[in-house]
């Protein structure tokens, strides 16, 4: 069925940003875009946004491998190539003199095969180790990317952006119909040893249910969202966070905007 019987051009902001609109649908959609500044700017945000969580998603390789295998090479004892002893034969065979001394030809790289073989046995054993928890860790991302992709697709997608006095931001992808968003800081500094970012739901009359912590720079899909919901807060708690906030909001995003708390 196409998009356009649904009759609100204002919510295929989402699909023309990640041009998941058919052709036809596409040239109709940008000709009401050279009209609709909101329309504009709302495009504008999701591509930005589906940019920055395409990297943000993205697995980084184990940034210490190199490190622990050079550190463990050098603690490995490096055992050096043995010579062959002169055979030890009957005198009779050789005579009253003593053996003629045969000359060892010795292998020009030696000590570096040497090396080289110590650590690729090392760099077998912490890929052993390792590769358990970068399956693991690659599984828990694509996850996150389906959760993402599901909520940026969603017919009524819907961005939204605050910065405060000092440039730095928080972003929100929300699809009301889903209740899910996406959420995102920038500029923030990473809180301080043993504290972490927790999200929260902000609603009339009710306590502020947590939505989940912030890792780095990693988007937080949030889900189980209401319409009665009306903002999104950002505190700094204690390492794996609270059961309420302890602590005055960071950053605070009205969700009106984004099809909540109307």
């Amino acid at each position: 069925m196409s998009l356009f019987r649904r009759g609100n051009l204002h919510s295929l902001a989402a699909p023309y940003a990640l041009d998941a609109l058919e052709q036809g649908e596409r040239d109709r959609f940008e000709r009401h875009l050279r009209k609709c500044e909101r329309c504009a700017a709302e495009v504008r945000t999701l591509s930005e946004d589906a940019v920055r969580l395409a990297w943000s998603t993205s697995a980084p390789p184990p940034t210490a491998l190199r490190e622990r295998v050079m550190a463990a090479v050098r603690t490995t004892p490096q055992e050096g190539a043995r010579l062959a002893r002169e055979p030890q034969l009957p005198a009779h065979v050789w005579g009253a003199g003593p053996p003629p001394r045969v000359r060892e030809r010795r292998p020009l790289f030696a000590p570096f095969a040497t090396a080289t073989a110590a650590a690729a046995l090392v760099v077998a054993s912490l890929f052993a180790v390792q590769v358990n928890d970068t399956r693991e860790q690659l599984d828990a991302e694509r996850a996150q990317a389906r959760e993402i992709a599901h909520v940026l697709a969603a017919p009524d997608a819907r961005a939204s952006t605050g910065r405060d006095e000092e440039g730095r931001s928080i972003g929100v992808i929300a699809s009301a119909s889903e209740g899910s968003a996406v959420v995102t800081l920038g500029g923030y500094d990473d809180p301080p040893q043993g504290r972490v970012h927790q999200l929260w739901l902000m609603r009339p009359g009710a306590q502020p249910r947590s939505l989940g912590l912030f890792e780095r720079d990693t988007p937080l899909v949030a889900s189980g969202l209401d319409t009665s919901a009306t903002s999104l807060a950002v505190t700094v708690e204690p390492g794996g966070g609270s059961p309420q906030p302890t602590t005055q909001p960071i950053v605070q995003l009205a969700l009106k905007s984004v099809g909540f708390g109307e």
